[in-house]
């Protein structure tokens, strides 16, 4: 069977600018699958060439198998929801949903059956007479989702549908999406730049960097096992440690720099005198107590403390004025550090990670 939607060497320039590089994939059908990114990284100039709006430069888009090539929007088994949601503010919550089977010439009576189905789908059951102004940001979402499922696409594609939301209705949004999904088991292509959201609702994520695919998987390899520098700065937080392999073998390698050396997970087969990078995140570090410090312990000092109810992040400063990141669990216990304290962290090395080195990200 043919996957819902394949790149094959996909290639998008404007001018002498690429903004998508040789871009090879295979989205599976059913899959709720998230391009995640920061801005201007090419994730919206793949969705719109996805969806027919842009025309790659080289290469096929594919969707279950059929190549896409000269084939425009409105004749592809597609529907985009757009950042704004475009919904129309004199039509009613129905007449909206319904506006696409309108334009194919579906009879009102089959229309109205079809809004009411999708209603009841986006938990709005009865709401289809409201005016659009009378709902909510997140019931405004929904409508969005149905109108795009009425015409019954093979593939739905979504642009940073949720940015304009607050916080805690974004946070709601991302079940709702996901549950909407699984309930209708069509193919989502998902645009974000936040990670949340990404590794909330996905089945599989790229993480794309200057129009490259750096890593492409579930949410717990990416966060868990980066493939590349830029991958591991991105998602989520991390502390990077610059230096060159000592030693190497197929599990772990050994980094010098002014920290003295460090050792963590040999994924990428590094070899002794590679420039690497050993990343290690903030709930990896622990604090070290006594007076015999155990393999990967950091002298540091304490800058700041910030309480955010289940966790304490700690801003520490290691030699070289290099910032360290820790975060430890409340478990209700006061901490008893205050800005100045000299205190030792330590790391276990399956928890860290040695890539080479490579761009971070920027935010």
């Amino acid at each position: 069977m043919s996957s819902g939607v394949d790149l094959e060497h996909v290639s998008i320039r404007f001018g002498n600018f690429t903004a998508v590089d040789d871009a090879n994939l295979s989205i599976r059908k059913g899959e709720f699958f998230s391009f995640l990114g920061p801005s201007g990284c090419g994730k919206t100039t793949i969705l719109r060439a996805i969806s027919g709006f842009n025309e790659p430069t080289e290469g096929v888009i594919r969707i279950n198998g059929a190549d896409m090539r000269g084939i425009g929007p409105n004749k592809r088994p597609t529907a985009l929801i757009f950042q704004n949601l475009a919904l129309f503010p004199l039509m009613s919550v129905a007449e909206n949903i319904a506006f696409g089977l309108e334009v194919e010439g579906v009879k009102y009576a089959e229309r109205r059956r079809r809004a009411e189905e999708l209603l009841n789908l986006i938990a709005l059951p009865g709401q289809g007479d409201k005016m659009v102004s009378e709902l909510s940001g997140g019931q405004k979402q929904r409508v969005a989702i149905a109108r795009a499922l009425a015409v019954e696409p093979q593939v739905l594609l979504l642009d940073e549908p949720l940015s304009a939301l607050d916080l805690k209705l974004r946070q709601h949004m991302r079940s709702e999406l996901r549950n909407i999904q699984q309930r209708v088991g069509i193919t989502f292509i998902y645009i974000t730049h936040d990670q949340g959201e990404a590794l909330t609702m996905s089945d599989r994520v790229a993480v794309m960097s200057a129009g490259v695919i750096q890593q492409v998987g579930d949410g717990t390899s990416i966060y868990n096992n980066p493939q590349t520098a830029f991958v591991a700065s991105f998602v989520g937080e991390n502390n990077p440690f610059f230096g060159k392999v000592i030693q190497a073998d197929n599990q772990y390698a050994q980094i010098k720099n002014k920290f003295g050396t460090l050792r963590g997970r040999n994924t990428q087969g590094l070899q002794e005198g590679d420039a690497a990078i050993l990343f290690v995140r903030p709930e990896s570090l622990s604090l070290v107590e006594g007076t015999n410090p155990p393999e990967n312990s950091i002298e540091s000092t304490v800058l700041s403390e910030e309480f955010e109810g289940h966790s304490i992040h700690i801003h520490l400063e290691g030699e070289g004025s290099k910032h360290i990141a820790l975060s430890l669990s409340n478990d209700g216990v006061d901490t008893n550090m205050h800005v100045g304290d000299k205190v030792t962290i330590c790391f276990d090395p399956d928890r860290a990670i040695v890539l080479p080195e490579g761009e971070l990200a920027d935010e």
